[in-house]
C-alpha cells in the first residue's frame, strides 16, 4: 500500500499546509511498501544493465528510470524510450536533442549509454541518485493526484535549483526551463503569458520571459529566480493566478484584484 499525502485546502492555503508537513509526510511516503520494493529492486539490479535494450526489457527498472525524470507516462513506449537512450546526447542529431521536452535529454544524459567510457549505470552512486529522484517525483505525483497545482509547485522548487546549479550559460538554462513542460507551465501562468505564446520564435519567447520576470519579480536570470525568496514569490503568484482561472466561472474582476494584491513581497517559504 502506498501512503497518500494529506492535502488541506487548495492554492496558497494548501501550499502552506503541505510545506509545513512535507518532511513528515515524505518520511512516511518513502517507507511505503510498493515504493520500497521498486527502489530496492532498482538498486540491486541496475548495475547489471549495460545497454538501453537491457533496461527497457525490464519493466520494473524501466518504471524507476522513467519515473525519476517525470516520464512515467511513457512506460509502454518501449521502442521510443530505447531510441532516446540508445542515441544519447553526444550526437547533436540524436532524438533526445531534438525533443522539445528537455526531460528526455536529461534522462538520456544521465544514463549515458552513448558514452565511450561506458554507461553511467556502472558508476558508484548512480543507483542512489536515480532512486532519490524517483522518490521525489513519486511524492509529487501522489500530491498531484489530489492537486496538480501543488505538484507543479513542488516540481519547480526541486528542479529549478538543479538547473541553476549547472555551469551552463544563462541562455542555455533558460532554454532548459522553457523545454521542461512542468516548469514552463508554472512560469507562463505566474507571468500571465497569453495563449499561443509558445508558437512564437524561440528567441522571442526567451526575450519575453526575461522581460516579464524582470518587470514582475525584479530578476531575469535563472540563478536569481532559483533563489528561495524569489522562487517562493513565483510559486505564490502561480498559485494565485491558478486560483483566479479556476474561479473564473463564479469570480469577478474584484476577486482577481483582491488575490493579486495579497501577494506578499517576501516569500512564505523562508
Amino acid at each position: 500500500m502506498t501512503y497518500q499525502p494529506v492535502i488541506v485546502g487548495s492554492g496558497l492555503v494548501g501550499w502552506q499546509f503541505l510545506k509545513s508537513t512535507q518532511d513528515t509526510q515524505r518520511t512516511v511516503f518513502d517507507k511505503s511498501a510498493s515504493l520500497t520494493r521498486d527502489t530496492e529492486y532498482f538498486e540491486a539490479n541496475i548495475g547489471k544493465i549495460t545497454s538501453a535494450e537491457d533496461l527497457v526489457a525490464d519493466r520494473r527498472l524501466r518504471r524507476v528510470a522513467l519515473g525519476a525524470f517525470g516520464l512515467q507516462d511513457d512506460i509502454d513506449n518501449i521502442f521510443f524510450i530505447r531510441k532516446i537512450l540508445d542515441e544519447g546526447t553526444l550526437n547533436q542529431d540524436s532524438l533526445a536533442n531534438k525533443m522539445s521536452d528537455d526531460r528526455y535529454k536529461a534522462m538520456a544524459k544521465a544514463f549515458a549509454f552513448d558514452s565511450p567510457l561506458g554507461p553511467a549505470t556502472q558508476g558508484s552512486g548512480f543507483a542512489k541518485s536515480i532512486v532519490a529522484r524517483f522518490r521525489a517525483q513519486e511524492f509529487e505525483v501522489a500530491v498531484g493526484n489530489q492537486d496538480e497545482s501543488l505538484r507543479l509547485s513542488l516540481n519547480l522548487e526541486r528542479a529549478l535549483p538543479e538547473i541553476a546549479a549547472t555551469s551552463s550559460a544563462d541562455d542555455t538554462k533558460w532554454f532548459r526551463v522553457m523545454g521542461t513542460s512542468p516548469l514552463r507551465t508554472v512560469l507562463e501562468t505566474a507571468l500571465g503569458l497569453p495563449k499561443g505564446f509558445g508558437q512564437l520564435d524561440i528567441d522571442k519567447q526567451l526575450e519575453m520571459f526575461r522581460d516579464k520576470m524582470q518587470s514582475r519579480f525584479g530578476v531575469s536570470e535563472i540563478d536569481e529566480i532559483a533563489e528561495p525568496e524569489v522562487m517562493g514569490r513565483v510559486i505564490q503568484t502561480y498559485l494565485l493566478q491558478n486560483q483566479i482561472k479556476e474561479s473564473s466561472a463564479i469570480g469577478s474582476g474584484q476577486l482577481a484584484l483582491t488575490l493579486l494584491q495579497s501577494i506578499p513581497r517576501l516569500s512564505l517559504l523562508r
